[in-house]
């Protein structure tokens, strides 16, 4: 059951991120600004999907590079189950805190307002923080050395792209984000 649950949460969080993306599209949001910014961020979509085939393939048994676990335990599966759905409410919330100021990619064209409310009073950067939940969630479920890798790599990317998006709202948003900045954690 857990494993289906991770493909669950992969399904959910695609499914709400898009949807939220058309929703905005329709009302004449550009939200997707996804490598307008950074030439190298082309490299992540392939290895996205990459990682989505992985969780899918072991969870329904597709050929897949390596089906070896480095533990397994019924607990940490459970834990991860929690994780996972730790993660996509944290996404949740963060898209309902987000409002029409979500994007995806740093937007310097249409900005939308500084967002320091909802789950932002906690964390400036709660999307990112569930997309961790749900990366460790993920690896306590199939616990396999190439999810440990995602798990590692995630964690790399994400805080270069937080130390990118700072700078930017630094320039932008000046002493708003800096008072911002002082009052509320990067991530927890």
């Amino acid at each position: 059951m857990p494993k289906y649950l991770a493909v669950l949460t992969i399904v959910l969080f695609v499914g709400v991120v898009v949807t939220r993306l058309l929703l905005l599209k329709r009302q004449g949001i550009a939200a997707l600004k996804f490598a307008d910014t950074h030439n190298t961020d082309f490299l992540i979509p392939p290895f996205a999907l990459f990682y989505f085939y992985l969780v899918f393939a072991a969870a329904f048994g597709f050929p897949t590079l390596s089906t070896k676990k480095i533990f397994h335990s019924g607990i940490s599966e459970w834990l991860g189950v929690a994780c996972c759905f730790t993660g996509l409410s944290f996404l949740l919330w963060s898209l309902i805190s987000f409002g029409k100021s979500f994007r995806v990619g740093i937007d310097t064209s249409r900005p939308g307002k500084l967002v320091t409310d909802g789950i932002f009073a906690h964390s400036r950067n709660p999307i990112y923080v569930g997309f961790a939940f749900i990366l460790i969630g993920q690896f306590l479920i199939f616990a396999n050395w190439i999810l440990l890798i995602y798990v590692l790599a995630g964690f790399w990317l994400f805080h270069r792209q937080v130390l990118r998006e700072e700078e930017y709202l630094r320039k932008h948003y000046g002493d708003d984000y800096n008072q911002y900045f002082r009052r509320v954690r990067r991530y927890l």
